[in-house]
């Protein structure tokens, strides 16, 4: 009477055993379940392959990989493991081609140093193929390129987002070559830290020119810490204007000079000794000019 009960649960159980320490299609693992190893593989058809793998806490992994593409098909192939790009010490073996594969498996201890890329190596005779896993805590890398700026008396919400929630997240502030700590009582009135599990926001009010800088949002993994950095500047209201001012600065300078310059011309010309012949002289020309108009209106009265 209890069979159907019996093999309703075994349909439910066993999914969720698989599911929680063996995956191949989803390159995030969650791995938060109390496990002692999880399994991680991927079938290689070509001559190289990367997968990232996102890891949560220190594990015992063992990686799987599956090589189909060689065209030979030799009788055995030599196959090792690598990491960042070093042969790993006697890793090295000989692979046997079974049923149209070869086949190459290996449990690491995976901590915080010994993250990196892992890869499996097929060496045949004419050629190399290999397989990528590059393990990592997850990432969130820097969320903005150019700096949040602000005004000098408002507000700035600074905000870090990552794929899986971190065990916790803490906000700090670049001083010089310290990290300040930015928590609930770091003056409570201008700072506050909003945190719904992936997301994390920090909120600046009444800023000040002393708020500028780098700031850092890190996610608190078991197995190692992401962070990301956004860049404040706080500004005046007059610090837009200050190019203008400089420009309009300039043109003032630049035509008081030209005046100046023509003023001292026209003093030094007045007073020197050849300006006043060409004075006089344009002055006896005008005389002479007079008297011959009247010399000649003379004459045409006479006649």
């Amino acid at each position: 009477m209890f069979s159907p009960w019996i093999s309703s649960l075994k349909l439910i159980l066993i999914p969720l055993f698989w599911r929680g320490i063996y995956t191949t299609e989803n390159p995030l693992l969650a791995l938060n379940d109390p496990v002692t190893t999880v399994f991680r593989s991927a079938v290689l058809k070509g001559d190289n392959l990367v997968e990232k793998v996102e890891i949560l806490k220190p594990i015992n992994l063992e990686l799987a990989c599956t090589c189909d593409g060689n065209p030979n098909k030799l009788p055995n192939v030599t196959g090792f493991w690598r990491k960042d790009g070093i042969e790993i010490a006697n890793s090295r073996l000989t692979v046997l081609l079974e049923n149209e594969q070869y086949n190459l498996k290996k449990v690491f201890s995976i901590h915080g140093d010994s993250l990196g890329n892992y890869s499996c190596v097929f060496n045949g005779a004419d050629k190399e193929s290999k397989f990528d896993f590059y393990l990592t805590a997850p990432e969130m890398g820097n969320m903005k390129e150019k700096p949040i700026v602000a005004y000098v008396g408002d507000s700035v919400v600074m905000a870090c987002k990552i794929k899986l929630p971190p065990k916790t997240w803490i906000w700090y502030k670049e001083n010089g070559t310290e990290q300040e700590l930015i928590n609930s009582t770091t003056d409570p009135l201008r700072y506050k830290i909003f945190v719904d599990r992936n997301t994390t926001k920090l909120t600046v009010t009444n800023l000040t020119e002393v708020d500028s800088g780098v700031y850092i949002c890190s996610a608190i993994y078991n197995i190692k810490t992401s962070v990301s950095h956004l860049e404040v500047r706080v500004i005046s209201f007059m610090e837009p204007l200050k190019p203008f001012i400089a420009i309009v600065a300039e043109v003032i300078i630049l035509v008081f000079l030209i005046l100046l310059y023509e003023r001292w011309g026209s003093q030094k010309s007045s007073s020197s000794p050849t300006g006043n012949m060409m004075h006089v002289d344009q002055m006896h020309k005008l005389t002479q000019d007079d008297n011959g108009i009247d010399e000649s209106s003379t004459r045409k009265r006479k006649i």
